[in-house]
């Protein structure tokens, strides 16, 4: 994860690949049977090179969600020209994901992975900038007056703050949400 480290370059074929089986397999047996033996034999890659690279299998899904690898077409942030509506309906699937078994699992992995690893923790946040993400669907709205970053974090905080207690993401605590931080 550390793009900065001193050393060899990681290949990006490899990169790829890793991240690629460590979707497929978790996707196919799920995380309690994803291994790092696994992940380097359908990459077809020694695991020294997986553990140059990164400190946990946590890690390498994490990598792989933020690559969009891993549930891309729930985490897309749609434009409709109705700012409001995009993120309610963004936060509702994101909801319905981390309320699913597999998602959960994904969250409790990218949460260990972000508590290992700070460079998790900031791809993950960098990631709700990106094209595609709700802080860029917030500049995209082109109202200068709306905090892009705040609104991304309070978005991201409340998400993350409903799964770890396991509250449930109703329609109408999403619209109340979205609509205190997006007036309209």
């Amino acid at each position: 994860m550390d793009e900065h480290r001193a050393g060899p370059r990681r290949s990006e074929h490899a990169r790829l690949a890793v991240l690629t089986a460590a979707a497929e397999l978790l996707a196919e047996r799920g995380y309690e049977h994803l291994t790092i033996e696994a992940i380097a034999r359908r990459a077809g890659v020694g695991k020294q090179t997986i553990y140059r690279w990164w400190s946990s299998r946590a890690g390498i899904l994490a990598e792989a969600l933020l690559e969009g690898l891993i549930f891309r077409h729930e985490l897309a942030v749609r434009d409709t020209g109705d700012l409001r509506h995009d993120l309610s309906e963004w936060m509702t699937r994101v909801a319905e994901v981390l309320g699913a078994p597999e998602g959960r699992v994904l969250f409790r992995s990218l949460l260990a992975a972000a508590t290992e690893d700070a460079a998790v923790g900031e791809l993950m946040h960098r990631q709700l900038s990106a094209d595609g993400g709700v802080r860029a669907r917030v500049v995209a709205h082109a109202d200068p007056r709306l905090p892009a970053d705040e609104i991304g974090d309070a978005i991201a905080g409340w998400l993350v703050l409903r799964a770890l207690t396991g509250t449930a993401s109703s329609p109408e605590a999403i619209r109340a949400l979205v609509g205190t931080l997006v007036p309209g």
